[in-house]
């Protein structure tokens, strides 16, 4: 009996030991900072605005400095649009709403200092689906809140990621530019 609750624990280690090798093997690493081209960003966004909260620790936290006045920026993040909508998917027999759609629409352009874009007016769109049940009301529309929370992460992020796309995009416009010299 005790040999076998040992063979028992040798074979678990050795299952944790491949699950870590093989996790390892595969390239999987936690996502770090955004590796941002600029060292200071204006946000264009409404000061209570949640998005512009969270792209703001975001920024800061890649090594960025967001900055209160649009002169002393590097980068001019101008918000174009940011909206939320909720539409009706489906309907059970009775014609009472059973799913719907959550969309967050969010437009911004980049600009440098000078005014050159770096980004041009980029759209996103993100959509959960949600069913409803008018017996659970109040958990519905926490799970609603709870959804919208999530798209405006995803949001943040994909921002982070077009600011970082567009350091690749500046040094191979530089490297044109030197060349045409």
């Amino acid at each position: 009996m005790h040999s076998f609750r040992q063979s028992k624990r040798v074979l678990q280690w050795l299952a944790m030991l491949a699950a870590c090798l093989t996790l390892a093997a595969c390239g999987f690493h936690l996502r770090g900072a955004a590796d941002l081209p600029f060292k200071t960003i204006y946000l264009g966004f409404a000061p209570n605005s949640a998005v512009g909260v969270e792209l703001k620790r975001n920024i800061q936290a890649s090594g960025a400095k967001v900055v209160d006045d649009v002169k002393e920026a590097e980068a001019n993040l101008k918000v174009l649009a940011d909206t939320r909508d909720r539409q009706v998917l489906t309907l059970n027999t009775n014609g009472r709403v059973r799913e719907y759609a959550l969309f967050q629409r969010f437009t911004f352009s980049v600009s440098d200092a000078k005014g050159v874009v770096m980004i041009p007016p980029t759209a996103i769109t993100l959509r959960r689906v949600i069913t409803y049940d008018e017996n659970q009301e109040l958990a519905k529309q926490a799970e609603e809140a709870l959804l919208y929370r999530d798209m405006q992460s995803d949001l943040v992020q994909q921002i982070l990621r077009r600011l970082s796309a567009s350091k690749s995009a500046i040094s191979t416009e530089k490297a044109a530019a030197d060349g045409d010299s």
